[in-house]
């Protein structure tokens, strides 16, 4: 059952490391774009793979509590409310994008890279930050 459990640890800590590399992408992406369409045709792409990695960890996060019998700790508690907010800040990134950005005015896409680097910016931040803690 250890190895098990061990083996659970490592998938979710390789999915936490894609997942990161997936939102320093999505920073590149955005800081190397300069055309608001291409870059919607883009995320298009990259959208469905963040939010697969994002139920992949959750998904193992919640196995790796079952094994443990549910045992609610303070770390746990705090990855649940992280992965919602994560959950929240993809949806309102990508909200943005589709509701409040109009492509037709010239600075839309600069106002658009703010809020978004804003948002990426804080999704790295608690990726990194959580792995550090769960690390030491």
């Amino acid at each position: 059952m250890e190895a098990l459990y061990t083996a659970g640890l490592e998938i979710h800590f390789v999915g936490i490391i894609v997942l990161l590399a997936v939102v320093i992408f999505n920073i590149i992406m955005l800081g190397l774009s300069h055309q608001i369409i291409r870059y919607a045709k883009r995320l298009r792409i990259v959208m469905p793979i963040s939010s697969l990695l994002i139920s992949i960890t959750i998904f193992t996060g919640i196995v790796m509590m079952a094994g443990k019998h549910l045992n609610f700790s303070f770390a746990n508690i705090t990855m649940i409310v992280l992965s919602i907010l994560f959950i929240v800040l993809e949806v309102k990134r990508y909200k943005i994008l589709k509701h409040e950005t109009d492509i037709k005015q010239d600075n839309a896409f600069n106002q658009y890279k703010k809020k978004a680097l804003r948002i990426l910016g804080i999704e790295l931040a608690l990726l990194v930050v959580m792995s550090a803690w769960m690390l030491v």
